[in-house]
């Protein structure tokens, strides 16, 4: 059965994989800038990445909120996964 409920349950399904996917990510990251000394290269490390760009402007594009646009710019290309396989064409 492919109704409307269970469509909405795969995307969320698939939204709390990739989020969990994302803290391991960034877990394992953490540890390993934790390591290093360099304040500017940590600092530099840290910017706005092209995955945060193109997930707060498809989140922009979806939800027209900013608090939605802030959290999917957060989770990066993560969202924009997401996006990809939730969006309806």
């Amino acid at each position: 059965m492919n109704t409307p409920y269970h469509n909405k349950l795969r995307q969320i399904g698939l939204f709390i994989s990739l989020m969990f996917i994302q803290v391991v990510l960034i877990s394992s990251e953490m540890l390993a800038q934790s390591q290093s000394s360099d304040l500017t290269d940590r600092a530099i490390d840290g910017g706005i990445g092209l995955g945060s760009i193109i997930a707060v402007v498809a989140s922009w594009s979806r939800n027209k909120s900013i608090i939605m646009a802030i959290l999917a710019g957060l989770m990066g290309w993560v969202y924009v996964v997401y996006f990809a396989f939730t969006r309806e064409e």
